[in-house]
């Protein structure tokens, strides 16, 4: 129990980190969650002032909802599976093209207890992306269903907070 408490609050700081970088930039964001299940856009909007940056936030968690919602190529679905770097890397650009959003977030992944697709518990992909750059990070998560998605979520801000970050030292 202390571990998901010190969990929360690592979230609760990385949120708040990420209202105030959006915020100040003036910039939008959009997140597509699969194995997170609306967790990190719940976690952004239980903040006053989301909606300042926060455009959309979409949990399609089925191959059906990633076809018709995100269109997601069905080449990416054969090709490389619902839980893979080329599934992250696409939801994070569609929805951020569907939300006219500046950037955007995406997880995807199986958080267990059994293999998905031949893939093991734990196994999530997030990727980031603006106008121009994507960027995706595997990450393999060892605890159970629920420890997991914390993780996956706090993770995922964590990513985007360092790609908004480089963008920054970039554009100096």
């Amino acid at each position: 129990m202390l571990q998901l408490y010190l969990m929360n609050d690592k979230v609760l700081k990385i949120t708040e980190k990420i209202h105030s970088l959006f915020r100040q930039r003036g910039i939008t964001l959009s997140v597509a969650e699969s194995c997170t299940g609306g967790l990190i856009s719940h976690r952004i909007t239980s903040l006053p002032g989301a909606s300042k940056f926060f455009r959309a936030g979409v949990t399609a968690y089925s191959e059906q909802a990633k076809k018709d919602i995100l269109n997601i190529s069905p080449e990416t679905i054969h090709r490389h599976g619902m839980v893979s770097e080329s599934m992250a890397r696409e939801m994070a650009e569609k929805v951020r093209l569907l939300a006219h959003a500046d950037y955007s977030l995406s997880t995807t992944g199986n958080l267990g207890p059994e293999a998905l697709e031949n893939k093991d518990q734990g196994l999530v992909y997030i990727a980031a992306s603006r106008d121009g750059r994507t960027v995706s990070r595997e990450l393999r998560l060892k605890g159970d269903r629920t420890r997991n998605k914390e993780q996956a979520c706090l993770s995922a801000l964590e990513f985007l907070d360092e790609f908004v970050e480089s963008d920054e030292k970039d554009s100096r």
